[in-house]
């Protein structure tokens, strides 16, 4: 089995794209993940539309948080070059204030005025 000349170890493991860290990709829940737990960004390659490896290999930041019918929150991301969107499970050691953040932002700031509602 080849490979490709990295040890076991760094096959297990990528660097953040943004921040530098390295980053295991089995999080500690059993989770694979394909993000920064720290800054939560990405790396884009897979095409969701084509199916397979993607040639951008541009960043893809985290901009918001969809939650599933089952519970489960799945952290979405942007490409920063084509601006394909994609959805990642949320692993368990993420950082909780990142996404605290995401999650209400759309409370915070409404793409409408709160005033509105005083009229009601």
């Amino acid at each position: 089995m080849s490979t490709n000349g990295k040890s076991p170890s760094t096959l297990n493991t990528f660097e953040c794209v943004r921040c530098g860290l390295t980053v295991t990709v089995n999080a500690p829940d059993g989770v694979r993940r394909n993000h920064c737990p720290s800054c939560l960004h990405s790396l884009h390659v897979l095409d969701r539309v084509e199916g397979g490896p993607s040639e951008c290999r541009a960043r893809m930041i985290p901009i918001s948080i969809a939650v599933l019918r089952t519970g489960e929150w799945m952290l979405i991301h942007r490409c920063t070059r084509c601006g394909e969107l994609t959805s990642n499970p949320i692993c368990g050691d993420d950082n909780q204030l990142i996404l605290m953040r995401m999650a209400v932002r759309p409370l915070a700031q409404p793409p409408f005025p709160l005033e509105a509602f005083g009229d009601l």
